[in-house]
């Protein structure tokens, strides 16, 4: 049975003459120093995603000449494998952490190394032609992916473990997820400003930094040996799982459509193409800006109604946006800044609330990542949805890129405004039905 008691890194046994750290009680990881130690590979993590979701198929399709179709076709394929490979992930991550942070730790160092490689093999092919490039880019894509995403269950499971309170549990998420936050503006600048090789050598040095620091961080404590990892299907026969899911994915969808579609409303819409920098750097800057507010925000009021406060934010915002026209760069960007603040509860909250779920059903400490494996699916599925119903959509109502007609501009503003209004407020009231009350009603 887990105890809640403090157990600090002097006082606990060894695992090994390596032993990490012991595991955090909600007094140790107040300290900043554990929360960086811990959250550091947020950084690179984040870093790599931006890159290898929007930068590659525009580098393949203008340094090689590969037709966007089969490109496109391609990188589906590898998506599609990557996401149905993590849940498959989460299950030997439990078996990983079952033996404590050495074993983990190891096999986030094997998965990092292959990550570096396959990130730099995917930027820099060695070899010419466009099926050999074709066959390069797949075989070194799902390499990649499939890396990435072992680091990123891992690190998940790894901070769900270490327990706590939901102040506390708000405060690991919120280290991982703010230094994420950093790496997304760096990977959002530094491709354009310095290019591809100074980027995957930074990519590269934060990753070993981020890795190293885990090492000195708060870990999990073994758990019983004799217990073999959960089923894949476990989570789902947990109900608080499944309605908390169901939030998440309606909510992601919300999040993920204009994402999907924030580019085409600044040059169409707003014509203000010279001014994306200045947008999203508001955007990613407001949301790692705000994470400490919603942190605090938990105590006052909860984790599920922080949450839905952040999404009642998200409306009003996106509702105001539906006035904009060519040159409100100042409303924009107050746009920016607003619903920023708000992706700093998307980031930081869900996964808080997951890890109490996890304790609640009694499986910490041995399934968590069953549980994050499925997370990071469905993480991948919203924008996988979000691209299928909102670009389909667009070109259905009249739209393309360039498009300067009223109805094309009004199909536009309707998708990236309107649409995630109506998928906010039913996130909003599937949180609130299936949370909020339930917790409530329930014995």
């Amino acid at each position: 049975m887990a105890t809640n008691a403090v157990v600090r890194p002097h006082e606990a046994a060894p695992i090994d003459p390596d032993a990490f750290p012991a595991r955090a009680g909600p007094v140790e990881m107040v300290r900043w120093r554990q929360g960086v130690r811990y959250g550091a590979l947020g950084l690179p993590l984040a870093f790599v995603a931006l890159p290898l979701y929007v930068v590659l198929p525009n580098h393949y399709a203008t340094e090689f000449g590969i037709p966007l179709a089969t490109l496109g076709a391609v990188l589906l394929g590898a998506r599609a494998l990557d996401a149905v490979a993590d849940p498959l992930i989460g299950r030997a991550a439990d078996g990983w952490l079952a033996r404590g942070g050495r074993r983990a730790w190891w096999m986030i160092l094997m998965a990092a190394v292959v990550l570096a490689a396959g990130f730099a093999a995917l930027f820099f092919p060695q070899v010419q032609g466009d099926s050999a490039l074709l066959v390069w880019c797949a075989l070194t894509l799902v390499v990649t992916y499939l890396a990435y995403s072992v680091v990123t269950v891992v690190h998940q499971s790894w901070g769900a473990r270490l327990g706590g309170d939901a102040p506390q549990r708000a405060r690991i998420v919120a280290w991982r997820e703010g230094l994420a936050l950093v790496g997304v503006l760096v990977a959002s600048v530094l491709p354009s400003l310095a290019g591809l090789a100074v980027t995957t050598a930074v990519f590269a040095v934060a990753l070993a930094i981020g890795v190293l620091f885990l090492r000195a961080a708060p870990a999990p404590a073994p758990s019983d040996p004799s217990v073999r990892p959960a089923s894949m299907r476990l989570p789902f026969a947990t109900p608080a799982f499944r309605r908390l899911l169901a939030v998440y994915l309606v909510n992601g969808i919300a999040s993920a459509v204009p994402a999907t579609l924030v580019l085409f409303f600044i040059r169409d819409r707003l014509q203000a193409s010279s001014f994306e920098p200045l947008f999203l750097a508001s955007y990613f800057a407001a949301g790692a800006l705000s994470i400490p507010l919603w942190v605090r925000a938990v105590r006052w009021w909860g984790l599920e109604r922080a949450w839905l406060i952040s999404m009642a934010l998200a409306i009003v915002v996106f509702s105001g946006a539906t006035t904009l026209g060519a040159g409100d760069v100042v409303a924009f960007t107050i746009v920016c800044t607003l619903s920023g603040i708000a992706l700093g509860a998307d980031l930081t909250l869900p996964s808080a609330i997951l890890a109490g779920v996890i304790q609640r059903a009694g499986h910490g400490e041995q399934s968590e990542g069953a549980y994050f494996g499925w997370w990071n699916f469905a993480t991948k599925l919203n924008l996988a949805l979000a691209a299928g119903v909102a670009l389909p959509a667009l070109s259905w109502f009249g739209y393309a890129p360039g498009s300067t007609s009223p109805q094309a501009l009004s199909a536009l503003t309707t998708a990236y405004c309107l649409l995630p209004c109506l998928l906010k407020a039913g996130a909003a009231g599937l949180l609130y039905t299936l949370l909020i009350r339930n917790a409530r009603t329930s014995p």
